[in-house]
């Protein structure tokens, strides 16, 4: 019997997580299970899901790259080794030079969000492991995109992307490269991921540290 979706809206992202765990109890005892978040957002959630799986977690960071001038319009996204998934929205095409600037500004900061969070850490390995993958939500789904391509490139067991809320479009295109798409809820009109959260404010660098250094310490 399929199960019915949450009730939405959501409290905040840690409920969401718990929720989307109860969803993800098949994985349990999978070979080297690592729940990966991408910050900062998708890290509260992520933290419930690896709590409740018994698995490490750790971040994986992918960085949109907005439209020159319409920064909240995403164009694609870059993600850890050097991978860059482009989706420019239809009739859109930004110049060659345009992109490259954006690239090279989004690749400063995730370089500097990789060392921020982890520290000197190396990432925790994925080859052979099985890997969920977190957000708190997909909304085009080019972040979650940028990321599944760049694990795959590391060569894991099994690929699950796990979010609490999701387009059923985004949702889908996601089969195509990951093993399996968890997405607890598919709303429509979807609008955007925050609509779907009583509480969603702005995720801080300072909870993500909080969050990775209390998953690394139990």
């Amino acid at each position: 019997m399929a199960e019915s979706e949450p009730r939405l809206p959501y409290e905040n992202r840690r409920q969401a997580g718990r929720l989307l765990a109860a969803r993800l109890g098949h994985l349990r005892g999978r070979p080297g299970l690592v729940v990966l978040a991408l910050p900062r957002g998708g890290v509260a959630v992520a933290h419930e899901v690896a709590l409740a799986l018994g698995a490490p977690l750790d971040v994986f960071v992918v960085r949109k790259l907005g439209y020159p001038g319409h920064e909240e319009y995403a164009m694609g996204a870059i993600a850890s080794g050097g991978v860059r998934v482009m989706n420019p929205l239809p009739g859109t095409q930004p110049s060659a030079a345009q992109v490259d600037r954006v690239v090279e500004r989004e690749q400063r900061e995730l370089l500097r969000r990789e060392s921020l969070y982890r520290g000197d850490a190396p990432p925790l390995a994925v080859q052979g492991r099985t890997v969920v993958v977190v957000d708190d939500g997909l909304a085009t789904g080019a972040t979650m995109r940028a990321a599944a391509e760049a694990l795959r490139q590391r060569h894991p067991l099994y690929l699950c992307v796990a979010v609490p809320v999701g387009t059923a479009e985004s949702c889908r295109e996601l089969r195509s490269v990951a093993d399996e798409v968890v997405c607890a809820a598919m709303p429509k009109p979807f609008r955007a991921v925050g609509v779907w959260f009583r509480e969603f404010p702005q995720a801080t660098d300072e909870e993500v540290r909080s969050l990775l250094a209390e998953a690394s310490g139990r």
